[in-house]
């Protein structure tokens, strides 16, 4: 079983048209889209290439190809609600997300409860993220996603390094 979000690390804006499409309206900041993966445990396994801040977590996986990969390695995946829709088969779901309630469909106690185990289980991929983001160097990011995706890949192997000591 792995755990597996997306974040996004803000960056300082860069001037000029080319620097719009790293805009997220939802953190209304600039910055790179990133995928990872960890263990239960929350240490990182795999970071994906940097993408534009604008990008969802949908469509960063299935362009990577998440889906297929997990399903090849017989692996299963927990994530949030920003996976919704990616993995639809009923019978046999490689990536596990929760219930969403809307006006009209009230969430049922269990399908709650569901979503509390499903929190709980998730907690250490937002741990590691934390940790990620704990890094200095990536606080004053101005470069291109090409060497932003070589720094973070950098730091995911200085974590593993230390949380191995």
């Amino acid at each position: 079983m792995v755990l597996i979000d997306g974040t996004l690390i803000r960056t300082k804006r860069r001037t000029g048209k080319a620097d719009r499409r790293n805009y997220s309206g939802k953190h209304r900041s600039h910055g790179l889209h990133f995928l990872a993966l960890t263990d239960e445990n929350g240490r990182l396994i795999w970071i994906s290439a940097a993408r534009p801040g604008r990008t969802h977590d949908n469509t960063a996986a299935r362009h990577d190809h998440i889906l297929a990969h997990l399903r090849a390695a017989g692996l299963g995946a927990l994530a949030d609600l920003g996976f919704r829709g990616l993995d639809n088969n009923i019978h046999d779901p490689v990536i596990v997300t929760g219930y969403t309630a809307s006006r009209t469909h009230k969430l049922t106690p269990g399908q709650k409860e569901a979503n509390r185990v499903l929190a709980v289980g998730r907690a250490p991929v937002e741990h590691s993220f934390a940790h990620l983001k704990n890094w200095r160097t990536l606080t004053k990011l101005r470069t291109d996603p090409a060497r932003a995706t070589q720094l973070l890949r950098a730091l995911l192997v200085l974590m593993n390094l230390e949380v191995n000591r």
